[in-house]
Formats: C-alpha cells, structure tokens, sequence
C-alpha cells in the first residue's frame, strides 16, 4: 500500500463519516496468515465521554450475522444432521413452509428465495414484555426455550399466513431477515446444543479464539468497551448502548455483536477455505464454496450465495456482507484471489462503510481507491413500461414509493421524497447515489403485468395505482 493510496483511503473514511455523522469506526486489513495490513481507529465508541475505540471494542454486527448462520448450516449438513435440501417445515413443528403449493426448503432460506415478501419486524423487547419476562445476565433471552419458541411461533405464523409470494421456490431474491431467524431455530432445535447461542460459542466462536464476540443483549448493554450506538429517530439523535433495539426476535439474522480482532479472525478462516490462522479446520473446503457461489441476483453484478454476497472488482471476486441496524452499519468482506480481508465497524447507522471497504481492497491492491461507476446512454421509458409501472409499492418493513408519470417520464418518490430515478435498459432503472447505485426492476406474471418491483435487496408488492 502506497504512502498516496492511504492518504486517498483515509480521505474516502473522513468523507463517509461526515456526510453520515459517524462518531466512531475501526478498519482493518489481514492476509490470510492472519498478518495485519493495516488498522485505523476513528472517532470515539462514546462521543459524549470523549472515548476511544481499540480492538477489542465492540460493535453490533446486524446482517453480518447470516454468514455465522449459513456456516453453522453447512456445518450441520457436514455433520449429517440435516441437508439443505430440505423443506424447512421438516425442522420447525407447526410450520407448513409452503409456497403456492411447493414446499420451501433450507437453501432457499439461505439465499433469500423463499418467495417471501418484506413483514413488518417482530422485536426482541416487545415479545419479551409481552410473555413476561426480562433480559438477566443469570437467565440470558438468548438461551431460553420459552422465549425461543414464543419468536419462532410469531414468525413462522406470519409466513405462513402469506397468500402473495415474490416467486416460487427459489426464482428470486427478496431479502428477508425471517427466513435467517428460522434457520437459526432450527440450529437451536436439531444441533445438540440447546441454542443458537450455544451452538455459535461452541462451534465457530470458541475455535476461531473469537473472545469478545456473542449473540447477547444484556451483556453488551452492560460492557463499557461496548460501543455506544447512535441513530437518528425521528430528526432526533438517539445515543446509548440498548442492543435490544429493534433487534429481531429470532436471532440468525441479525444478533451478533464482534469486534474488529475477532473479526479479522474470522476473515482468516475464509481466506484460508475454512482453517484458522492457527491451523484448526471449522469447516471443510467444499462447504465454503457453497457458501460463496453466486445463487441469486442482488442487483446488476452482485449475487448472493449463502449468507455471503459476491461481486467482481477488475477480474478479482470479492465476498461480503453488510448490516444496518439502529446504531450499527458494519461490513466485512475478503478476496480469495487478492488473500486479503477487510472489517469496516462503525456505530453510527446509514453510514457507508461498504464504500470505504471497496476504497481499502482497491489500495491494498494498488489501485486507485475509487472504482469507476457503470455509464449507461441516456434512454426514455416506452409507453408500455410506463403504464405497467405507474403506481404505488408498499413494504411490510415499513418503506414504499410510487412511480408516476411527470413530463413524459417515470418519476419516482420514496417514502415520500422525490429521488432521481433513471431508465437504464428495458425495463429497469436506477438511482444513483453518492456512494452507490440502487437499481429498480419490475417484476411481472405470466402475461406481462407487473405485480412488485424490485429496488434494492426488497421486492415491493404493488399495492395500488400512482396517486
């Protein structure tokens, strides 16, 4: 790495943090020997105290979380617990699994294809409340069957409760954060060890010496080299350290909580095909690739595999995973090509780590930090794409937009705000943003006529036509 390539990174870092009001971020770089490339620390895990982070500080991890779920599967299929081409219902009692009559099986799950649409989230605190009980460190949520069973219920009612799908089985991605909390319940049910917890501190945490990592609540909540998370509420910014917040209630998709040590660790084993830097075999070589390899389009030259996204930069693949949750925005990402593994944490949300994690690949390679973006010519709407396209698009997650026709083009408002939407090829648009590309894709029947469209990693079901 140049002298000129890290004043050009760190440049890229103090960009992302102010225009995303970042108060702290850890970065690093490892070889697949474990080595340390490169580690920066900016900003502070708790602004008000004025206090610094270090590597053993802690950050939520959100969504990063599913590739620990995904490896925990293929260790159990390696261990001939399961297979993933299971139906899921075959694990989970009580729940059909069924999708306009075929059954949706583990791997679906596992790459987001289970034809589900986007639900409202069901939350660790408020199903607590309602079943009477409280987060103790002597009587942990995350070990409680009680508990378990009362998330499982709720979750897997709703999905069965669905008479809209995106697809069938298995036809395309829309991401979904339930189809990862009941892959982990069936870790809890059929592995052995009683809970995912368990299962995760037993099977990939203790061997990977991941000493600071964990799926709890409480003790985060009560740890002071725990970051402190900042989100914006409301035009108001909330600071303290709830991991509890809008935290899913099944804990495969987002619970994790790492630090940035522990973390490149885990990268190392990556790099290495499922070995750690100090030689202990997690996991075989073959179940790694299957967790790599590209199953479900994200967006134009982006695929999901198993828990894991992958994409190219140049002729190098790069593996990764984001999350986002209320004072977390965290990626991890590793080339298996260049041997290098890159962990962005910060604790603030909606900030874009995933940009200064591609700037640190590029200049650990040599390259230019900044990739250049995709040019497309300048086309128009046909008539056709526009009145199939006209109308309004709800998120059970909450988000919707509608796209309207204004001076001979397709407009676009999202959760009420006008975005500058492009059409690019036939049929799909897109938005570009400072640090990124969100791509737009209807998404038609049989016959032609758009039923959702497709904006981001979400497929919106259309609900109505344009206001």
């Amino acid at each position: 790495m140049t002298e000129k390539g890290l004043g050009d990174l760190e440049s890229i870092i103090s960009d992302v943090m102010s225009d995303g009001s970042a108060r702290g971020l850890a970065i690093g770089i490892t070889d697949g020997s474990g080595r340390i490339l490169y580690e920066r620390y900016f900003g502070y895990r708790d602004e008000e105290r004025r206090l610094p982070i270090d590597r053993d500080t802690i950050f939520g991890m959100a969504s990063v979380t599913k590739s620990f779920t995904a490896l925990s599967i293929m260790q159990m299929q390696a261990d001939g617990l399961l297979s993933v081409t299971d139906p899921v219902s075959k694990y989970i009692p009580g729940f059909s699994g069924m999708n306009n009559g075929e059954p949706v099986l583990i791997w679906h799950l596992l790459c987001h294809s289970g034809g589900y649409f986007p639900l409202p989230r069901i939350v660790v605190d408020k199903t607590a409340k309602e079943i009477g009980i409280e987060d103790t460190l002597s009587d942990e949520l995350i070990y409680r069957d009680d508990f378990a069973d009362e998330g499982v219920r709720l979750v897997a009612s709703r999905l069965d409760a669905q008479i809209r799908f995106t697809g069938r089985p298995g036809e395309r991605l829309s991401y979904c954060n339930d189809g990862f909390g009941l892959l982990s319940d069936i870790i809890r049910r059929h592995s052995g060890y009683g809970s995912f917890a368990s299962y995760l501190e037993n099977r990939i945490l203790g061997p990977l010496k991941m000493t600071r990592s964990n799926i709890s609540f409480i003790r985060n909540t009560l740890d002071d080299n725990a970051a402190v998370l900042y989100s914006l509420e409301e035009g108001k910014w909330r600071a303290d350290r709830d991991y509890q917040n809008d935290a899913f209630v099944l804990h495969g998709g987002g619970a994790l909580k790492s630090t940035l040590s522990d973390m490149l660790k885990y990268a190392v084993m990556y790099l290495n095909e499922g070995v750690s830097a100090d030689g202990m075999r997690i996991i075989d070589r073959y179940s790694i690739h299957e967790m790599e390899k590209p199953r479900q389009v994200m967006k134009p030259g982006v695929y999901y595999g198993y828990g894991l996204e992958s994409r190219m930069i140049g002729d190098m693949t790069v593996i990764e995973h984001t999350g986002s949750l209320p004072g977390v925005s965290s990626s991890f990402s590793f080339s298996p090509e260049a041997q290098l593994g890159i962990v962005v944490l910060c604790n603030t949300m909606d900030v874009a780590v995933s940009a200064i994690a591609d700037a640190a690949m590029n200049v650990a390679l040599g390259l230019p930090a900044i990739s250049p973006r995709p040019w497309h010519a300048d086309r128009q709407w046909s008539e056709e794409e526009m009145a199939e396209l006209e109308g309004s698009y709800v998120s059970g997650e909450g988000d919707s937009f509608i796209l309207s026709r204004s001076n001979g083009t397709l407009a676009m408002s999202l959760n009420g705000s006008d975005i500058g939407l492009k059409a690019i090829y036939p049929w799909q648009g897109m938005v570009r943003k400072k640090y990124s590309d969100v791509y737009l894709t209807p998404i038609r029947d049989e016959n032609g006529k758009v039923f959702a469209a497709q904006y981001g990693s979400r497929i919106f079901p259309k609900t109505g036509p344009s206001a």
